[in-house]
């Protein structure tokens, strides 16, 4: 390849680096203009059967049609984190962790779901898109560096973020396998998570509302996992599987692993989040949909799976 293929070649990657953020504003535009159009149609479907009840013209239906998608689009009017979204991934060569194939899975079931409770093990560039994607819904993102929180919301003060601790290290891991299986608290029919010192897997010390709420979507896309001093992502499994089994409301428990093409991830998402309950994988993420242990035809025993 010559000089002049060299630097079209290089022109071309950096015009790539644009795209992408251009597509994430795109795609959270669309959920606003989505979420309100969904609003209108429903609105224009209950007008259109009250005017047909009360022996009212079809012009008028017509009009209260016509009326509906401008006034639902007037009633809910995007969210400032949206439009601090939209703004920062047009403007910013920056790129979300995940490819637009990973993120399109999640985007998904949170057009289904949203509002809801979303939680995400880590904080990074991607954070403001979950939050907007999410309105009126309850986002919080769980980070082991306090100076990146600090970092992260002096940009976006609108993130709910804690910074947290682990008490695992990667170099266990096979290690806490052997733990797992032979400590009674982490018993799938035992374990819990609030002050559980005993099995190692179990996320204690956390703030409060990570227990006391019931959440519908979980994200494990951190913490750091690529070294051997690292905390891995062993503990945030396991507790996402615990969470998910003591599930009381209605539905199921959506969580998605990213970094399955790593062995830790893979291994510990087979043991605890089950392959069963594996509806989609796409690139380096897994999506589960794990039901409550009292919807699963057999919930007792020393395993999850």
């Amino acid at each position: 390849m010559n000089r002049e293929d060299i630097a079209k070649n290089r022109h071309f990657l950096a015009d790539r680096r644009w795209v992408f953020p251009l597509v994430i504003a795109g795609l959270i535009a669309g959920a606003i203009l989505t979420s309100s159009f969904i609003k209108a149609a429903d609105y224009s479907a209950l007008c259109s059967v009250a005017n047909t009840r009360s022996s009212q013209g079809v012009a008028e239906v017509s009009v209260a049609n016509t009326r509906s998608s401008s006034q639902a689009v007037a009633e809910n009017p995007a969210m400032p984190v949206q439009l601090q979204a939209i703004i920062h991934y047009a403007t910013s060569r920056i790129v979300p962790q995940q490819s637009f194939g990973e993120i399109s899975v999640t985007f998904d079931v949170l057009k289904k779901r949203s509002p809801c409770n979303f939680l995400v093990f880590g904080l990074g560039y991607d954070s403001l898109m979950w939050t907007s994607l999410n309105p009126n819904g309850h986002t919080i993102f769980l980070e082991e560096d306090p100076k990146w929180v600090q970092t992260v919301l002096k940009d976006a003060p609108s993130l709910h973020a804690h910074p947290v601790k682990y008490r695992t290290q990667l170099k266990e891991a096979d290690a806490l396998l052997s733990h797992y299986r032979s400590e009674k608290s982490c018993f799938p029919s035992k374990a819990y998570l609030r002050g559980n010192n005993k099995c190692k897997l179990a996320l204690t010390g956390f703030p409060d509302e990570f227990y006391d709420t019931e959440w519908d979507l979980i994200m494990i896309d951190a913490p750091r996992g690529y070294f051997p001093a690292a905390p891995g992502r062993m503990a945030a499994i396991f507790s996402a599987a615990v969470m998910a089994r003591k599930r009381k409301g209605p539905g199921v428990t959506h969580v998605f692993l990213h970094d399955v093409d790593r062995k830790v991830e893979k291994t510990f998402a087979e043991e605890f989040l089950c392959k069963k309950y594996l509806v989609k994988a796409v690139g380096r993420l897994w999506h589960f949909e794990i039901p409550s242990a009292a919807n699963m035809s057999s919930h007792g025993g020393a395993q999850f799976c």
